[in-house]
């Protein structure tokens, strides 16, 4: 309640400290919206910095008699996608393979061959398959086994149904750029500067066989280098035919 005030009784100092008291005692009574407190959220698991390009590995295998059947040079980047056993987060991994660390195996068959490639706790095996028909060799399998430290347990992908580099008996198989292999929903596998030749080795790389990436990059420079070349015979022909209506002009009568 609102006390009444008679001016006539009060002096006007004391009138004005009491409606002083009365604004503030109001402002404070006053409905006040309730403070609102943000909920605090966890940002997101930050995926490790991709490293560099990989360092390039020599790799051969032999056979029975000890002749190499099959020859690889490349530089390998895996990258896995798993469940890590901490904190139940989705975790992506960028590796490179070290030549200098990694042993190499294998085996050679007439209508198959394997390279089993090993670092620490990864195992990267690739199978490729011969038609004996057409003579014409692909890699048709590719699997991973890895044990990393946050992993739950050591994991396994594995795809036998691939068609990648293709290439003829008794030739190479080339791709300088780098080159992303699809082989499951969470791994895949970079190549760079890669040649390999899984049938038909004697001695060294046959001829190379190029994929599509480096041809596309081959065939520019050809393509500006005709261009150039349509040009410069249209200056010249262009040249030849004034050359020819100068001296019409000046012919004895």
């Amino acid at each position: 309640m609102i006390p009444i005030i008679r001016k006539q009784n009060m002096p006007s100092g004391a009138i004005f400290s009491l409606l002083l008291a009365l604004t503030i005692h109001q402002t404070l009574t006053a409905d006040v919206p309730p403070t609102v407190v943000a909920p605090e959220t966890s940002s997101p698991p930050v995926s490790p910095a991709t490293p560099g390009p990989p360092e390039r590995g020599s790799y051969n295998v032999t056979n029975a008699t000890d002749a190499v059947c099959l020859l690889a040079r490349m530089g390998l980047q895996l990258n896995i996608s798993f469940i890590s056993s901490s904190g139940g987060k989705t975790v992506q991994e960028v590796l490179n393979l070290h030549p200098n660390l990694v042993k190499s195996s294998g085996s050679c068959d007439p209508d198959s061959a394997t390279l089993i490639l090993n670092e620490d706790n990864i195992t990267l095996t690739f199978s490729f398959s011969l038609n004996s028909t057409s003579n014409k060799y692909h890699l048709s399998g590719l699997e991973l086994s890895a044990a990393l430290p946050d992993m739950p347990k050591r994991l396994v992908f594995r795809n036998t149904t691939l068609n990648y580099m293709v290439g003829t008996l008794g030739h190479s198989y080339m791709c300088q750029k780098e080159t992303t292999l699809s082989v499951t929903q969470n791994f895949s596998l970079n190549t760079f500067q890669l040649q390999v030749q899984p049938f038909g080795v004697n001695g060294d790389f046959g001829s190379a066989e190029e994929c599509e990436l480096d041809e596309d990059d081959m065939l520019i420079p050809i393509i500006v280098g005709a261009a150039l070349a349509v040009l410069v015979l249209i200056v010249i022909l262009a040249y030849l035919i004034g050359r020819n209506r100068s001296h019409a002009g000046y012919q004895t009568i």
